[in-house]
């Protein structure tokens, strides 16, 4: 069974720009599906301000054929040793939402055994150029919905010029996340992330658009100098 990763990395400004510009050619990674390369960004805070854009910060999306493809990646390839001095998170696929082309994501659907176990959530989509100032009016209360919640450990957005947009959660349990995503959440204005999805039913924002849950199964390295972001987990 394939297994996908997320990266995070700060490294300078021309690194950042030349993997951004000229990304590595992912044929020439041995088991690698797919990847998406993008620059992070901070949920909730103003479009055009300097914290929305962290240039120098690099986010990776990837599907692995297996868990050795990735080890070898880290070891081996020039980009892989970039990424290899940041964080990130190995992850079992659970279930999906939409669709996004180029990952291969299964269509079964896996239970978690337990709805106290952390689960993480990555969106991914396309934009149609003409809804965007649309989706920023209904996305940002969302994304300050998820950003300031108490029961995620690490949470962000990312955007890979021209119109791909993603985000990336991590939940203390599956309960709490659910609870989010229908509006039951003991926060102010919890209905706000379904308000949204309601508003994308009426007229949608993405050419493609998929949400994904996942189980972690282990994390690696530190991010802005945290280690062991996701709880009850084995970490390297």
């Amino acid at each position: 069974m394939s297994v996908f990763t997320y990266h995070l990395v700060k490294t300078n400004y021309f690194s950042a720009l030349r993997i951004l510009l000229f990304p590595p050619k992912q044929k020439n990674i041995s088991g690698l599906i797919h990847a998406e390369m993008m620059t992070a960004m901070t949920l909730g805070s103003p479009i055009f301000s300097p914290s929305r854009m962290l240039v120098r910060q690099i986010a990776v999306f990837a599907q692995w054929e297996n868990e050795s493809d990735v080890d070898n990646f880290l070891n081996e390839n020039h980009f892989g040793k970039i990424l290899a001095k940041g964080w990130h998170t190995r992850l079992t696929f659970m279930r999906k939402w939409g669709k996004f082309n180029k990952f291969e994501i299964p269509d079964e659907t896996l239970e978690f055994e337990n709805p106290d176990s952390p689960v993480v959530a990555v969106t991914i989509a396309r934009m149609k150029f003409l809804e965007i100032p649309r989706f920023i009016q209904w996305g940002r209360p969302v994304e300050k919905l998820v950003r300031d919640h108490p029961a995620t450990t690490l949470s962000l957005a990312s955007i890979k010029f021209p119109n791909t947009v993603s985000t990336f959660s991590i939940w203390k349990t599956q309960k709490e996340m659910t609870d989010m995503v229908h509006g039951h959440s003991k926060v102010p204005k919890p209905e706000r992330h379904a308000d949204a999805m309601k508003e994308r039913e009426r007229k949608d924002f993405h050419f493609e658009c998929t949400t994904l849950r996942f189980k972690p199964i282990s994390e690696f390295g530190e991010w802005n100098g945290r280690s062991n972001i996701i709880p009850n987990l084995k970490h390297h």
